[in-house]
């Protein structure tokens, strides 16, 4: 099995160590494998696991949204429970992207405006 170095992680993800060592704190992602002398050896799980927590991130999503998802997937909730959680915050993403193209409405009325 193929293993990477934190800093190459980061790397690989776009997230910074101290993100990740986050993450791993949060019980979000890992546990992350060690090597004899105790470093950090992320895998191409590893790295998938990082790129879902860091797009649920940019989504919104908080660490206790996240942390609740992790314990539904970790304690094999049934799908439907993930299917309901990840509708909810669908919903509450569609309500932030509406809010948003509102105010993008209303600056772009003030660029014409002062145009």
């Amino acid at each position: 099995m193929t293993t990477l170095t934190p800093a190459t992680a980061a790397d690989r993800t776009g997230v910074s160590i101290d993100t990740l060592r986050h993450y791993e704190r949060e019980g979000l992602i890992g546990p992350i494998r060690r090597s004899a002398g105790g470093r950090r050896q992320y895998t191409e799980d590893d790295l998938f696991w990082i790129g879902l927590v860091t797009c649920f991130r940019e989504a919104g999503l908080g660490i206790a949204d996240l942390r609740e998802f992790v314990v539904m997937l970790r304690a094999e909730h049934p799908p439907r429970d993930r299917v309901a959680f990840l509708r909810d915050r669908r919903a509450a993403l569609e309500q932030r992207m509406a809010a948003l193209c509102q105010a993008m409405e209303v600056l772009d009325e003030k660029i014409a405006y002062y145009s």
